[in-house]
Parts: C-alpha cells; structure tokens; sequence
C-alpha cells in the first residue's frame, strides 16, 4: 500500500508518494537523491543516517515517512554550502574532526543538536551527547574539539 506525504525538506515542500513502509532515510537518498544522509547500520545504532525533524535530531533509518508527514526536514545538504559553511562544518574542516568522512553528516547534525540543546558544553556534555553516533576511524578528540570550537561560533 502506498501513501502521499508532504513535508518540508532544505526549506523546499516536498511532496511524495511511496510504499508505506519507507523510512525517512530512503525518501531522503532514493527519492529526493539527497545522498550526504548516510545509511550505515539501518537499526539507529550508528547515527551516521541523522538528520534534523522538527529542530531535534533523529536517526532517519527508524523514522517511517508517515510519522514525518507535515514536518520540516533538515539534512546535512541544507545547512550551508561550499562557500558558506555551517560553523560546525567549518569547524570539523579545521580541528581535523573527520577522517574518511563517512559518519561526518551525521555527526555534524546530533553536533548541531546538541549545541542547540545545552548551555554549557564541557568536554564530558559533548562526548555524552554524542554517544549514539560512531565514527570508526578516529578517537573522538578531534571531534570533541571541534564541537566545542563551533559552539562558542554558534552561541555568538
């Protein structure tokens, strides 16, 4: 069985049909070939496949399209560009937050979150609100850093 739904995706309404058991990460990268979402484990274990619902972040691959209907959908191509970065983007590029850069999307989208969330972000408040995402390449310091570098941009 199929449904229709219509949300709002990079601040565009989006408006489409598809079997009713589609996840919120297929419309993303099959449907709307949005592809820096990242499907990595497909049980939100990951984080790689985060994206912003609604202002929080969630984890796509466990969100069915039908829960998303009526939202406002935020993914990783829509918060800044080449020549104008988001500053958590700038801020993983410069504190060498990412390495093959797989899980990068979707660690900058629970970054952003988590800024967005907490007044005082400490070493220990980043690493904790960054445990549901993984990276398997690095040790988190860089990460952490450049966390911590964008929230004081972002708090300006």
């Amino acid at each position: 069985m199929s449904i229709t739904v219509n949300l709002i995706v990079n601040g565009k309404a989006v408006t489409q049909t598809c079997p009713e058991n589609t996840t919120l990460v297929e419309l993303i990268r099959e449907k709307l070939q949005l592809s820096g979402t990242h499907v990595g484990c497909d049980t939100s274990q990951c984080g790689a496949c985060t994206v912003h619902m609604n202002g929080r972040a969630v984890k796509a691959c466990t969100v069915l399209v039908a829960q998303a209907e009526g939202s406002d959908v935020t993914t990783i191509e829509g918060i800044g560009t080449a020549d104008d970065l988001h500053p958590m983007q700038s801020a993983f590029k410069e504190c060498h937050g990412l390495q093959c850069g797989f899980c990068t999307p979707g660690m900058i989208m629970a970054a952003i979150d988590l800024v967005n969330r907490e007044n005082e972000l400490d070493e220990q408040t980043i690493r904790e609100g960054l445990e549901g995402n993984f990276c398997r390449c690095t040790g988190y310091h860089n990460i952490v850093e450049a966390v911590g570098n964008a929230a004081a941009r972002m708090k300006e």
